[in-house]
């Protein structure tokens, strides 16, 4: 892995930890990865990082990233190298980074695969027997709520005040 995508990915990371609440997609099964049992062998493992979480306890470093996180109740220090992180998306600002050079072949393949549609009629591989397409939308008219033209409307009494009150 090269130099510049490491830095990339640690400056995406810090980006978006500043924001908040950040996810991580990595390859659980690469090298060095430290997860509890149950998904070392995820291909697409799915991690929330936060500066808030407790312990307040996240590092990224050059290597990757620690932190003790929550897994069914029972705290686990991962461990992620940056080999194994293919994206980083903030769940604040909705900002997604993703370095498909690391992604795992399984969700390349799966990204590429065609969805299989039906032929059009008049396209090769169609038949004339085919039933005519029926629309799969049926569009409607849409009455307006707004009053005829010319009439007045009175203006509308503002809203009463809420009946919770501050005390000090």
């Amino acid at each position: 892995m090269s130099d510049r995508r490491e830095t990339e990915k640690k400056s995406r990371l810090l980006e978006a930890l500043e924001q908040g609440l950040t996810q991580i997609h990595l390859d659980a099964r690469r090298p060095g990865v430290i997860v509890p049992e149950q998904f070392r062998g995820e291909h697409h493992l799915r991690l929330n990082l936060s500066y808030r979480f407790d312990p307040p306890d996240l590092s990224v470093s050059d290597w990757g990233v620690r932190q003790t996180l929550s897994f069914g109740g029972s705290r686990f220090t991962v461990g992620l190298p940056w080999s194994a992180v293919y994206a980083v998306a903030s769940l604040v600002s909705q900002d997604l980074w993703m370095f498909p050079d690391d992604m795992p072949v399984e969700l390349v393949e799966a990204a590429t695969e065609k969805v299989k549609m039906p032929p059009e009629a008049g396209e090769p591989g169609s038949t004339d027997a085919q039933a005519p397409r029926t629309p799969r939308a049926v569009l409607r008219e849409v009455v307006s709520n707004l009053p005829p033209e010319g009439e007045d409307t009175a203006p509308k009494e503002p809203p009463k005040r809420g009946h919770l009150r501050l005390v000090k």
